[in-house]
């Protein structure tokens, strides 16, 4: 099956990455694929548990930018943010070559509007027009036919956004639920989590966002063989895993390697950055988190 494989620009980048000389350059560490990536992608969290201001954002990425790709809200924030300062963020991180997502939001959106497509299509030109990159589409909250969700995945990309859906096994996934209230509400097969990640590819995904919730996240055994059938199912380069804890993170690059894509916390940059890189780790990553530079050179001498 194919799928569609654009980048978030098929243009040349508005913002070049900065570059950055580093001292310490001559010694051995994993290569890293310059700004705009296509694979080993890595989203942060902005404000949201933590405030995040423009002065911190900046700070933040003049030292770890080039280990950034994304920049995502979270719990509807932005919408609480005066304009002015709302813009300064957006184009704080766009300055450091950083695309930004709405995080989920627009469930509540669909909720309070009952579907209304004018409200919704009000929504996402106002996302646009604000500066928005991405726009995630989360369906852990609202019962919603595939159809019906693949069809704002399409609405979304009319507006000039690239849909971002979110999608796991655990109903009720994406608030501040305890174990046994997500225990008691079920999780879904991995199959369905699989056959919805494919349609919605279909439909103009730009990316998949593998829900944590009833994997690693608020579970009490972690569920690796969802994370093996989502992997082996579906292209890497077009899913990314929230992994906001250290050992989850740790889990996917030493399963997936070092170009895996990953969702993490902001106060977690360092760490990643480290362990992608193949500089530190723990244990069981230590000296282990290797790349081969020729990789890609060879995939396409091969085609394989």
């Amino acid at each position: 099956m194919r799928y569609a494989r654009h980048a978030l620009s098929t243009s040349a980048p508005r913002y070049t990455t900065q570059s950055q000389t580093h001292p310490f350059s001559f010694l051995p560490a994993n290569s890293l694929d310059p700004k705009p990536r296509t694979k080993g992608l890595t989203e942060i969290r902005g404000p949201y548990y933590a405030p995040v201001t423009e002065t911190y954002l900046n700070e933040l990425l003049n030292d770890w930018g080039d280990y950034v790709d994304g920049i995502k809200f979270a719990g509807g924030a932005f919408t609480l943010m005066p304009e002015e300062r709302l813009k300064g963020l957006i184009e704080t991180a766009h300055k450091h070559n950083c695309y930004v997502s709405t995080g989920g939001y627009i469930e509540r959106v669909i909720s309070a509007s009952g579907g209304s497509k004018s409200t919704i299509s009000k929504y996402l030109t106002t996302c646009k027009n604000l500066g928005f990159d991405v726009l995630e589409i989360s369906s852990g909250f609202l019962s919603i036919p595939t159809d019906d969700w693949a069809a704002l995945v399409e609405f979304t990309a009319t507006h000039g956004l690239k849909p971002k859906p979110e999608v796991g096994i655990q109903w009720g996934a994406g608030g501040d639920a305890s174990v046994e209230e997500l225990e008691s509400a079920g999780t879904r097969d991995p199959k369905w989590l699989i056959d919805r990640a494919k349609t919605f590819l279909e439909a103009g995904a730009y990316m998949i966002m593998i829900e944590s919730e009833g994997i690693t996240e608020n579970v009490k055994n972690w569920r690796t063989d969802v994370i093996s059938a989502v992997t082996s199912a579906l292209p890497s380069d077009k899913i990314m895993f929230e992994a906001a804890e250290p050992d989850v993170f740790a889990y996917h690059i030493q399963n997936q390697g070092a170009r895996a894509n990953l969702f993490i916390d902001h106060s977690q940059i360092v760490q990643l950055a480290c362990l992608r890189r193949g500089i530190w780790g723990t244990g069981s990553t230590f000296n282990r988190v290797v790349t081969f530079e020729g990789a890609q050179e060879g995939r396409a001498k091969h085609n394989y």
